[in-house]
């Protein structure tokens, strides 16, 4: 059957609706270009070299010490690092940090994922507590958990969670915090593992993960590499802890991502580090949050503004406006990755508000939907 395909309006944003960044994705995120810039002058040096030699375990160095005072990591916290990003840490996970069962709360694709990651032959079924999606369940302490994973940031639909133990519970507390980490407060004595992956508060390339270890961590990890528990060496946490105790990775990384992590770590720790980072992020989802509370066509898809992220904000839209439609035209004029995670399936959307983001751009991006949307009507 043929298909049709609708025209897109020919729509030319006026200069001074033009952010002066169009880049709002969230993950892959805007790079900085001064990063870019830091890294094309260190190339020469850098690109092209072995990670087993100085200058790339240098930077791994710097990049545990730029974590360590960003996040102030208590005395006892170690930090190890791994080709593949946060889904492949869900492996990781799997075989080295549950030791029999583990409790996952669902309430979007990402956290689904990891709960399918740990139904492995080796471990009993997890247990499953979901929530409707554009809202976050609460975890349930049982003696049977080893593990509960946590999501604080749930990147297809743009609902955070505050990061806390279960109370009463003995398992350990796993988080990811891909698109949370580094725009959003936590406290590291709240948990045990907290990863996550560069490409999106740290204003990187994906590729890595990154994981903040607690001595409880640490101790599961020896314990379960002492049991005998196969493994691939690729997914034991314990071969990253040795790599990454001695500034390197087990097997090769990406230079680049790994460059642009750190140049990002630095210019965020210097301009004040977490708190300064939460704060903008604050500022930014003020801006977009209050232009959709305001707009007769726009609602935000989190209705508890206490569950709402103030990293990626998630936007519906009025059905009479197509937001795929908006989006296109966005693109067309510059303005980039504003479309909703495509697996939500709504007329939404999707913003992100990393530290990287200039709030400004933010407002202006938003005065650039005004102005697209009445010249679709």
């Amino acid at each position: 059957m043929a298909q049709t395909h609708q025209r897109l309006p020919s729509i030319t944003l006026p200069d001074h609706l033009r952010p002066r960044d169009g880049r709002f994705g969230s993950g892959p995120s805007k790079v900085r270009p001064e990063a870019v810039q830091a890294l094309a002058e260190a190339a020469p040096a850098y690109l092209g070299t072995s990670h087993r030699q100085a200058g790339v375990r240098s930077m791994v160095a710097r990049l545990k010490a730029g974590l360590r005072d960003f996040f102030t990591l208590p005395a006892g916290y170690e930090i190890a690092l791994g080709n593949g990003g946060s889904s492949v840490f869900w492996d990781v996970a799997a075989f080295s940090l549950i030791e029999r069962r583990s409790q996952h709360l669902v309430f979007g694709e990402f956290s689904s994922k990891f709960a399918a990651a740990a139904r492995a032959p080796h471990l009993a079924e997890p247990q499953v507590i979901s929530s409707a999606y554009g809202t976050h369940p609460e975890p349930r302490p049982s003696p049977e958990v080893d593990l509960y994973a946590l999501t604080q940031n749930e990147t297809s639909t743009g609902v955070s969670m505050p990061v806390r133990r279960p109370a009463g519970a003995s398992g350990l507390v796993a988080v990811d915090a891909t698109s949370g980490a580094g725009g959003l407060p936590v406290d590291p004595a709240e948990l045990d593992a907290y990863y996550f992956a560069p490409q999106k508060c740290f204003g990187s390339d994906g590729g890595l993960w990154v994981a903040l270890l607690s001595p409880r961590a640490l101790e599961r990890v020896a314990a379960v590499a002492a049991s005998g528990r196969w493994m691939p060496a690729s997914l034991s946490l314990q071969v990253a802890l040795s790599s990454s105790r001695a500034d390197q990775t087990w097997n090769t990384p990406a230079l680049a991502t790994l460059f642009l992590f750190v140049h990002q770590l630095d210019w965020l720790n210097g301009q004040g580090g977490l708190d300064w980072a939460t704060k903008r992020c604050d500022e930014s989802a003020a801006v977009t949050y209050g232009w959709a509370e305001a707009s007769e066509y726009a609602t935000p898809f989190v209705a508890d503004p206490a569950q709402r992220s103030h990293t990626v904000a998630t936007i519906d839209l009025d059905p009479a406006v197509d937001a795929g439609t908006v989006s296109k035209v966005l693109r067309a004029n510059g303005i980039v990755d504003t479309e909703s995670y495509r697996k939500l399936g709504r007329n939404q959307l999707r913003v992100a508000m990393f530290p990287a983001v200039e709030p400004a751009d933010l407002e202006t991006l938003t005065r650039a939907v005004d102005w697209t949307v009445r010249r679709l009507r």
